[in-house]
């Protein structure tokens, strides 16, 4: 059966998933002060740092609205969706909401909403996992099925130079946010399975917190030889390749990619940030 596969734009795309008419994008739209930016390919992430930087207001964004997913439904094909973590982002409910939306007038059609809880290249290993199932299963509620299990297995872990945006946002008290600045301490953090956030250890420097990273993946990763490897930066790929080169010296992963961060996941990790998911 032909299918389809439709991400938000926090799913940070590798070169060949961008050429792969397979897969498609729903932007979601960046909010700083008075400019609004469409996270699509027309994104800059660049420009997009520099103001950033520039202003005292967080940035924000705005999910696709029920109707965008509506549209990218239309076809014949079947419809696979994935989208950020529904307790960072209202992306999941309004896949959800157009999907009951559009199966009113199109009962026969197939769509299935996974909620990644998770962000980045998390959700670009579960989108190249449903490709790998469509391509070989072929039926759909059994690539649900399969999905579903891999997904429940995924670990997501990140580390970030500056945690401005969480300051901004109020996700960090400001006490809090002084101390790691002022102390150059740095949190590792992971996604839950709940997908929400929580702060595993810390370090003084980016440095010594990418490399406590990389001993807590040693520590917890399961069956890397059937795993992939997935990394994602924010204006740094020679920090990415440094991860990576350090993980797989130490862990056989199956394979493994490094991948730029688009607009949201850019949002987040903040300049310098580096996100890890297998």
């Amino acid at each position: 059966m032909a299918y389809k596969i439709i991400v938000d734009s926090c799913t940070d795309f590798t070169g060949s998933m961008k050429e792969d008419k397979h897969f498609q994008l729903a932007p979601l739209t960046l909010q700083i002060g008075d400019k609004t930016i469409i996270d699509d390919d027309t994104f800059n992430q660049k420009e997009f740092l520099k103001i950033v930087a520039e202003s005292p207001i967080s940035p924000k964004s705005s999910c696709p609205s029920p109707e965008a997913y509506m549209k990218l439904y239309g076809g014949k094909e079947d419809v696979y969706v994935v989208t950020l973590s529904a307790n960072l982002s209202g992306s999941y409910n309004s896949a959800v909401l157009g999907r009951k939306l559009y199966l009113e007038e199109h009962p026969q059609k197939n769509i299935e909403v996974f909620n990644s809880c998770s962000a980045s290249v998390g959700q670009t290993l579960i989108a190249k996992k449903i490709q790998e199932y469509a391509q070989t299963v072929k039926d759909f509620h059994e690539v649900v099925s399969l999905v579903k299990v891999f997904k429940e297995k995924l670990s997501t872990k990140f580390v970030l130079e500056n945690l401005d945006t969480f300051r901004k946002s109020g996700r960090l008290t400001g006490i809090k946010a002084i101390l790691t600045s002022v102390l150059n301490i740095k949190p590792v953090m992971a996604g839950t399975p709940e997908g929400t956030i929580c702060i595993l250890d810390q370090a003084r420097g980016i440095q010594k917190a990418l490399i406590l990273m990389v001993n807590l993946i040693v520590q917890d990763v399961q069956k890397p030889e059937e795993r992939t490897l997935a990394i994602a930066h924010c204006n740094n790929y020679n920090r990415a390749l440094l991860v990576e080169d350090e993980i797989l010296k130490r862990i056989p992963f199956k394979n493994s990619f490094v991948v730029d961060t688009a607009g949201v996941s850019s949002m987040y990790a903040g300049d310098g940030g580096i996100i890890v998911s297998y």
